[in-house]
């Protein structure tokens, strides 16, 4: 309960009497008057109740007596102040007659005589112990929670000053809670921070902020503010500094493996899909393929091409190509792309730039290794074109770089961008073929030295609408660009089974079909136990099977490839080595390999009659063939003398023209029925 300053300020005045006559009988207010010393000179029975002394132990002595022993010498500041303002009001621990305290809210009002000279006080106490103890616990629970909090809290006043902190918010800058306070709040943050909302005080959502200490050490928090009111009315801020270091940095970590490349640290093709995006007239882009990369993998394992990689990426990236932007795309395949392609001198100007960064020697285990790559350079023809269709001449223009030999740069034109789209088109009908029956098989015989057929190699045609009967030297690289190459090995083998089982018997016996296997399928145990299946569905015996595995894919299998070759060995399919002589396996590695046929390339055939060394290559790889108890073939056999010749080196069954072009399924069943004197 209180008085208004007005009622308080007509000390001595009728006012000032009503006012206290109305507070006559409250029992948590005394009011009493002193002299000019300041001793009692009046004592009520409110007062005795308040204070619990009688009259009589009260009634002139100074006023001070009420007062805790620490604060005796403060009653004469008292009556120096409301001598001098009239009234004076304060706060303060008091103390009853038997030693007890209570907090007190006290009025002190001068009485002044006619002349305005100070004549005596009227003092008014009440007791607001049991508020002040509210604030306290309320004060406390408030400093408790800032101090238990796990945030960086502080107060900040108007001026937009800290004028409390809890003990995070000291840790998160680095600083003495001591220190902190009087600080402006915006001199915590890095100097290159926009303080925004926290310098105006305007309240909204979180803010991200970097806060600095005298270490140089930054933290990133997440900053909110709301607006308070003090008791005595004045505005504050409460601001809490979340700390978010780690979740931000955790975040751009999480980016940053998005989209580079984690072998490298260049980008991938998500990070560069939003330089592709924004593709000008004068964007240029490179597609790089080393060139054969695969001999290096072959040479050195997998691990040695990862470090021919690294070299070169390492080489791209320190080169600095004018205003360019490297990133690593797959494999062996390097991107580069730069935005304005006049600053590298055009287009010509920076693919020849780039292959000749590309052709290094590289080192692997101490070893020499040339590096050259073909390039694919493109520009967005004269009609505009988005970023994926940039890439995408950029690839065709490297696809016949990569025909045209090694270390070859094309640039893309408008025709070749044409021939691009048809090259689309095609790859979508060659799905379609695929997945509606729409290739067909064609079987070539392989025969013994009597021409009597023995095998019959599927080799898949597909009969274009428009262009005709296409072979496998276009039908591959579409359906390796649209990854089907699996499927199409699976189509192939259901294929080859379904109508080999219903071919009529030679007089030399069943006739075996042989299936040529990608690199990819050789080297699935998947797809090797999805044989044993098909055989199982088809009831078709597997020592009818041969399949036809390149040497390049043989030479690294993995022990679970390994064993699925052996289960089908073991149920009587036959594996060859297609291309002998064409890959780099060394012989250490072909006397493990699973096989029981090896077919020589036919690059040898071609110069047996004129070549002594392509003679010797044929003698070595039959007498090599035999002494490891297996068979050869040769491949490419197309006159009588090239047969007479491989047939006098013991070479053990032939393939080629001088025997049958590739046919028909139903041609071949034909010439299966017809005796060998007039096919």
């Amino acid at each position: 309960m209180g008085f208004s300053d007005e009622a308080i300020g007509a000390a001595g005045g009728s006012r000032l009497q009503r006012a206290l006559a109305q507070r006559s009988g409250a029992a948590d207010v005394a009011v009493f008057t002193l002299d000019r010393e300041g001793r009692v000179n009046s004592w009520n029975p409110d007062a005795e109740q308040l204070e619990g002394y009688p009259a009589d132990e009260v009634l002139g002595r100074h006023f001070s007596m009420f007062y805790p022993e620490s604060d005796r010498d403060y009653p004469s500041v008292e009556l120096a102040n409301a001598a001098e303002a009239g009234v004076h009001v304060t706060e303060g621990w008091r103390v009853h007659r038997d030693g007890t305290r209570f907090w007190a809210y006290v009025v002190l009002a001068a009485q002044r005589d006619q002349r305005g000279e100070v004549i005596g006080f009227i003092k008014v106490v009440r007791d607001d112990t049991a508020s002040h103890l509210r604030q306290e616990r309320s004060a406390k629970r408030f400093s408790d929670l800032l101090d238990l909090a796990p945030v960086g809290i502080g107060l900040i006043d108007e001026a937009g000053r800290l004028y409390e902190v809890n003990e995070e918010l000291a840790e998160l800058i680095g600083v003495p809670r001591a220190d902190l306070v009087g600080v402006p709040v915006v001199d915590l943050l890095h100097p290159e921070d926009d303080p925004g909302a926290l310098a105006s005080g305007a309240v909204g959502d979180a803010e991200p902020h970097t806060l600095v200490g005298p270490d140089g050490r930054s933290v990133t928090c997440e900053v909110s503010q709301v607006i308070s009111v003090q008791d005595d009315g004045r505005r504050f801020r409460l601001v809490v500094f979340q700390d978010v270091t780690s979740r931000v940095r955790e975040a751009e970590m999480l980016q940053y493996q998005a989209t580079h490349d984690p072998q490298t640290g260049l980008l991938n093709r998500r990070g560069i899909d939003e330089l592709l995006g924004e593709a000008t007239a004068d964007t240029a882009v490179l597609l790089c393929d080393l060139d054969n990369f695969k001999r290096i993998n072959d040479a050195f394992g997998r691990a040695g091409g990862d470090e021919v990689i690294a070299q070169v990426a390492r080489n791209l990236s320190d080169a600095k190509l004018p205003g360019c932007t490297v990133a690593r795309l797959a494999g062996d395949e390097f991107l580069i792309v730069c935005p304005n392609v006049a600053d590298a001198g055009g287009l010509a100007a920076l693919a020849d730039e780039a292959s000749g960064v590309l052709s290094m020697i590289a080192t692997v285990r101490g070893m020499p290794v040339q590096v050259t790559a073909s390039i694919g350079a493109a520009m967005p023809p004269s009609g505009g074109v988005a970023g994926d269709d940039l890439l995408r001449y950029a690839d065709a223009a490297r696809y016949q770089a990569k025909e045209r030999g090694h270390q070859k740069v094309v640039l893309a034109t408008d025709t070749s961008a044409e021939e691009l789209n048809e090259r689309v088109r095609l790859e979508a009908d060659l799905a379609v073929a695929l997945r509606t029956d729409g290739l067909e098989l064609y079987y070539q015989p392989i025969v013994d030295a009597t021409g009597a057929p023995l095998t019959a190699e599927a080799l898949v045609r597909w009969p274009h609408p428009c262009r005709g009967v296409l072979s496998p030297a276009v039908i591959m690289p579409l359906v390796e660009q649209i990854g089907l190459v699996e499927e199409l090995d699976r189509w192939v083998l259901r294929t080859a089974l379904k109508q080999a089982a219903a071919w009529p018997e030679a007089p030399s016996g069943p006739i075996r079909v042989s299936i040529n296997l990608s690199p990819s399928a050789a080297g699935s145990p998947e797809f090797l136990h999805s044989v044993a299946d098909a055989l199982s569905e088809r009831e078709f015996p597997p020592s009818r099977l041969m399949l036809e595995v390149t040497e390049i894919a043989l030479v690294e299998l993995s022990p679970a490839t390994l064993l699925a070759m052996r289960h089908l060995i073991e149920l009587g399919v036959h594996f060859a080595i297609d291309d002998f002589g064409a890959g780099y396996s060394s012989l250490a590695r072909l006397k493990n390999l699973p096989a029981a046929t090896i077919k020589l390339d036919r690059q040898f055939v071609a110069g047996i009659e004129d070549h002594e060394v392509d003679r010797a290559i044929v003698r070595s790889t039959v007498d090599m063939a035999h002494a490891t108890d297996r068979r050869c073939v040769v491949e490419g056999v197309e006159t009588e003398v090239q047969f007479r010749m491989l047939e006098a080196l013991d070479v053990d069954a032939f393939q080629g023209f001088l025997f049958s072009r590739p046919l028909t399924n139903g041609d071949f069943e034909t010439y299966l029925r017809t005796p060998p004197g007039q096919r």
